[in-house]
């Protein structure tokens, strides 16, 4: 299937996929669409940026616009499920898109606002609802929402859902579903957890399983740069300053984090804007809605952005903290280089993040390549540790061998000795604890030791004297100070 034209989609769809320039379909969405405009169930895998919300938006679009019928209130015809209200606001967009010129209703549940006009949405009655699971459930409880009417159930990232803790939810709510109805399953991985959950849901499933995860990443300009943690926001200020750098998503650890990110980065002339857990659901689309008309060249997020942001243009993704999550950093990176245009992922590496690194390179299948001009700031002992030279990995042996010198570093160079490499050894927080430990150690040792000497000495002296009674010396090391100190005890309490 080459084009959108190919696909049996009404009238109405193929006038606004014209409009939108949506010529030729992705590998996901030619592989899926068919399948499920079968009315069969699908398991897709792929990537976020694939595609993947046409390829199940267009045939519950096409399903329902062909029967024209009114929306029940309160009763949904299908439920598209997404783990963050960011992915649930872009997915309802793709709906509007697409079914401009049918008269299919919509509507939009998920938390951090108030939920009247949610309430209204239902009672009025809409085809579709997009929802996030805690939002869903609340208003199922309280009768606003029923499933019993459900024909088409759609779960998007899923295994993302499971990383939040969404599993107890979806269990609940898929308990609500008809057995009867049609299920599209996504996920950006298979794992244990997903394929278990697949059983219970899907019957009979068209496999879909496009772009794998270690090539999605090719066409991303990927660096890595060695630099202590203090000096990470002076480097991120001078790379956001710099001309190539276009509009830019920063993405931290914690939420604190990205607050002082963006206060700094706000002080030093570079307009930008925090969005997080702890932000409301207003200021984060208002923040997101100021990146996206560029009033804000960058976006500094924690992962809660790294699903669920789909904004053309970003040239440049800066991980001011690599993620402990390796599937982490390839969805944060993949908020650039969307729909085929170049983008540039910098990651900034401090000592103590060469593991989560190296866990990120083994998931993608290649090294990354060291940006040694940026690196300078780095001390030399952390980047020879991390076997890396000009983004050149370094063989097993030469890595095992670093891991080796963990605490320690020599130059090897014309000249060094080892006593010169044993001055450079690294000076970090658990090192000292575990000198001072050393030295507890052996204080407490000798101590046991003089103790067990003095007492073996007055035993052998006590023995001395017993059997030497006229040596002065033995006579006189022989007197005990115990009775002396009782002697004046007694005599100052007698005075």
């Amino acid at each position: 299937m080459k084009t959108f034209e190919e696909l049996d989609l009404i009238e109405p769809l193929q006038r606004a996929l014209a409009k939108e320039n949506y010529h030729t379909p992705t590998p996901i969405q030619a592989q899926t669409i068919p399948a499920a405009l079968d009315k069969r169930d699908v398991l897709g895998c792929a990537q976020t940026g694939t595609g993947k919300t046409a390829a199940f938006a267009l045939p519950v679009l096409n399903r329902f616009g062909q029967q024209n019928r009114r929306a029940k209130p309160n009763r949904p015809y299908a439920l598209v499920l997404a783990p963050t209200r960011e992915l649930a606001i872009q997915i309802g967009q793709s709906f509007s898109t697409y079914g401009k010129n049918l008269k299919l209703r919509h509507a939009l549940v998920y938390g951090g606002v108030n939920q009247n006009s949610q309430v209204q949405n239902m009672n009025r009655g809409a085809h579709i609802l997009v929802a996030t699971p805690g939002r869903l459930i609340d208003l199922m409880n309280q009768g606003h929402i029923k499933l019993d009417q459900l024909e088409v159930f759609i779960l998007d990232e899923a295994d993302r859902m499971l990383d939040m803790g969404f599993l107890p939810d979806l269990r609940r709510i898929i308990r609500e579903l008809p057995r009867k109805r049609q299920s599209l399953f996504f996920s950006a991985t298979i794992a244990p957890e997903v394929v278990e959950l697949t059983k219970t849901l899907l019957h009979n499933p068209v496999r879909v399983n496009v772009t794998p995860k270690s090539r999605s990443v090719d066409k991303i300009e990927q660096r890595v740069v060695f630099v202590p943690k203090k000096g990470k926001q002076e480097l991120l200020t001078g790379l956001l300053s710099s001309r190539k750098a276009g509009p830019a998503i920063v993405f931290t650890k914690t939420k604190r984090t990205a607050n002082i990110v963006s206060e700094r980065l706000n002080k030093a002339g570079l307009k930008s804007a925090a969005i997080h857990g702890n932000k409301s659901q207003n200021a984060r689309q208002r923040a997101l809605d100021a990146f996206r008309k560029q009033f804000v060249k960058v976006l500094v997020a924690t992962d809660v952005a790294a699903r669920g942001i789909d904004i053309e243009g970003v040239t440049h993704v800066i991980n001011f903290d690599i993620p402990h999550e390796a599937e982490a950093y390839v969805h944060r990176i993949g908020r650039t280089g969307r729909a085929g245009a170049k983008g540039v992922a910098v990651s900034f590496c401090s000592p103590g993040d060469q593991s989560d690194l190296s866990a990120i390179e083994r998931l993608i299948g290649q090294s990354i390549p060291v940006d040694d001009e940026l690196s300078v700031a780095l001390p030399r002992e952390s980047r020879e540790r991390s076997g890396r030279s000009s983004g050149k990995p370094g063989n097993r042996a030469q890595k095992n061998s670093n891991r080796k010198k963990r605490y320690s570093h020599s130059d090897n160079g014309p000249g060094n000795s080892s006593e010169s490499s044993g001055g450079q050894k690294r000076s970090t927080k658990r090192r000292r604890r575990r000198n001072r430990t050393v030295k507890a150690a052996d204080v407490k040792n000798s101590r046991r030791s003089n103790s067990a000497d003095s007492t073996k000495s007055r035993s052998s002296t006590g023995a001395n004297s017993s059997s030497k009674p006229s040596s002065h010396a033995s006579v006189k090391a022989s007197q005990s100070s115990k009775p002396k100190r009782r002697r004046r005890r007694n005599v100052s309490a007698g005075s």
